[in-house]
C-alpha cells in the first residue's frame, strides 16, 4: 500500500503541536503520519503522541532513531532507517542488530509484517540527523546515485530516502536517483513548504513534509494541493 502514497506528514514527538493543528494534519488527506525525530525523542513522548492520534483514521508509522523508543502498539508500520552515508557503522546496521537480538531474546520474534527498511542518504551537513550520524553529506549526483543503486540492487531496501532535513534539496539529484532505481521506492524529505516545491519533488518521489506544519499550518495545507 505504501508504494502508492504521494504525501506523508512527519510528526516529531519532541515538538509541541496544539490539538487543533494535530486534527488538521490527521484529517488533511495526507496518506500517512510518520512519527519520529533525531533528538529528544523518548518512548513516553511517542506513546503520548500516539494516544492523541488514536481517534483519527489515518495510517500511522513509527520511524525510531533509537531502539529503546520502539512502540509496536497503535501503529501500522515500523520504518527502520539505515544511514548509508554515515561514517559510523552503528547507524547502518549496528543499532539494528542490537535491537533484533534484544527483542528476539525477550519476545522470540518481531512483527516483520509491520517492518520496512529505509536506506537513508542524508545531504544536509547542518541537520541534526547529519551531525548525529556523522553523515558524509557532500555527495555529487553520481555519488548519491551510487549509494541509491547499492541500496536498491545490492541490499534490496524497499525504500530509498533522500533526506535534506530542513532545507530544500536539488531536484536534479532527486530525479537522477529516481531514474537509478529499479525496485526500491523513493521518498524525499526536506524544505517542502509550498505548493510549488511539493509539485516539483512529487514528480520523482513520495514527499515527506514536516517542519512547515509547526511553523505555518496554512502553508502545510498548500503542500497537499500541488496537483
Amino acid at each position: 500500500m505504501w508504494r502508492n502514497w504521494r504525501h506523508i506528514t512527519k510528526l516529531d514527538p519532541d515538538r509541541k503541536i496544539p490539538d487543533e493543528d494535530l486534527k488538521t494534519v490527521a484529517t488533511s488527506g495526507t496518506d500517512a503520519l510518520l512519527i519520529g525525530g533525531t533528538r529528544g525523542v523518548t518512548r513516553e513522548k511517542v506513546v503520548d503522541l500516539l494516544e492523541r492520534l488514536k481517534r483519527f483514521d489515518v495510517v500511522k508509522i513509527q520511524e525510531p532513531s533509537n531502539p529503546a523508543n520502539v512502540v509496536f502498539e497503535d501503529i501500522d508500520y515500523l520504518f527502520i532507517p539505515s544511514i548509508l552515508n554515515s561514517a559510523d557503522p552503528k547507524w547502518i546496521v549496528g543499532l539494528h542488530a542490537e535491537w533484533v537480538r534484544g527483542l528476539t531474546l525477550k519476545h522470540g520474534s518481531l512483527p516483520w509484517d509491520k517492518i520496512q527498511g529505509e536506506a537513508y542518504i542524508v545531504l544536509n551537513p547542518k541537520s541534526a540527523v547529519g551531525i548525529e550520524t556523522k553523515a558524509k553529506t557532500d555527495l555529487s549526483i553520481e555519488e548519491a546515485c551510487a549509494y541509491a543503486t547499492c541500496a536498491d540492487r545490492y541490499m534490496h531496501f524497499p525504500i530509498v530516502y533522500i533526506e535534506y532535513s530542513g532545507t530544500y534539496g536539488n531536484p536534479e539529484l532527486v530525479r537522477a536517483v529516481r531514474q537509478s532505481l529499479s525496485g526500491s521506492h523513493l521518498f524525499y524529505g526536506g524544505g517542502i513548504d509550498s505548493k510549488e516545491k511539493a509539485r516539483e519533488m512529487a514528480k520523482y518521489s513520495t514527499i515527506v513534509v514536516g517542519n512547515i506544519l509547526y511553523d505555518d499550518i496554512e502553508k502545510f495545507k498548500q503542500t497537499l494541493s500541488y496537483e
